[in-house]
């Protein structure tokens, strides 16, 4: 395997569990550690030998992220390489997914107060202004069962 084949299944394997820049500093690693190994005197099909399957060092790289909680992108197994086809379909039939966000959980809770607080100021903002209609309902309702009950 060329340095250029293994970089690129490394790159297109990283993808499927980290983020751009994660993925970008991991191949960014291992061109130097190529680059550094054969400047040692090394053959490049060596140093690319002795790395293994660029697919389960990929695996492995993404396993250390999740035990380090830094983990992004999809679930694939690393051996599953998933590519789009004309209709934007990936070839093992799944439908195109669209890009998540990662929000850290004091953002989230943080949205969360704000759109309750805002739901509160609108509901009071509505029965203060219903309020005074509403009272004046009550108390005509109240004025006529008081008149059909004096009445009968």
């Amino acid at each position: 395997m060329s340095r250029a084949e293994f970089i690129e299944k490394l790159q297109r394997a990283l993808a499927g569990g980290l983020n751009s820049g994660q993925v970008a500093e991991n191949v960014r690693y291992y061109q130097e550690y190529i680059d550094c190994e054969v400047s040692k005197g090394r053959r490049e099909e060596e140093v690319i030998a002795q790395l293994g399957d660029p697919r389960l060092l990929a695996k492995s790289i993404i396993e250390a992220n999740k035990r380090a909680g830094t983990s992004y992108g999809s679930n694939r197994e690393y051996d599953e390489e998933v590519a789009p086809d004309r209709q934007g379909w990936s070839a093992d039939g799944q439908m195109p997914q669209g890009k998540r966000i990662m929000l850290p959980g004091w953002l989230v809770m943080l949205i969360v107060t704000v759109v309750v607080i805002l739901f509160i100021g609108i509901v009071t903002s509505l029965l203060s202004i219903f309020a005074p209609v509403i009272l004046v309902a009550l108390v005509v309702v109240l004025i006529v069962k008081v008149f059909q009950s004096n009445s009968h």
